[in-house]
């Protein structure tokens, strides 16, 4: 598929982290307000603020630098907004997220793997260049 993801680090370097990512869930939503008045059949609606959201999931890899353990091992004492880019067929979304989480879990079979997941932070509207 030819992707890459990269992350900052807490000192706001980007890092490639495509290597140790297993799967990546990456959404641009728009709130909706129901203003349906009482006059009408269907409903109507506003479009409202748009927002961001990722959920990256992958393998522990603390040996490199540019690992997604290493990245995110500060999100939990941090609060630092990271750019996070996601890369595809020549199309390229940042958006500037807070992590709000760093999962580990250990698999039966001995397979470690972390989680994490990214909110819009800075207001921007997520767009793809």
């Amino acid at each position: 598929m030819g992707a890459s993801i990269s992350i900052d680090d807490s000192g706001a370097v980007a890092r490639a982290v495509t290597n140790d990512v297993r799967d990546v869930n990456i959404s641009t939503p728009k709130a909706v307000q129901d203003v349906t008045g009482l006059d009408k059949s269907a409903i109507e609606r506003l479009q409202l603020l748009a927002d961001g959201q990722v959920d990256i999931n992958g393998v522990f890899n603390d040996a490199a630098t540019t690992g997604l353990f290493t990245v995110l091992k500060t999100v939990p004492s941090t609060s630092v907004i990271r750019t996070t880019s996601f890369a595809v067929s020549g199309q390229t979304l940042a958006m500037e997220m807070f992590y709000s989480d760093m999962k580990l879990s250990r698999g039966g079979g001995g397979e470690l793997t972390i989680s994490s997941s990214g909110q819009l932070g800075d207001g921007a509207v997520p767009t793809w260049a």
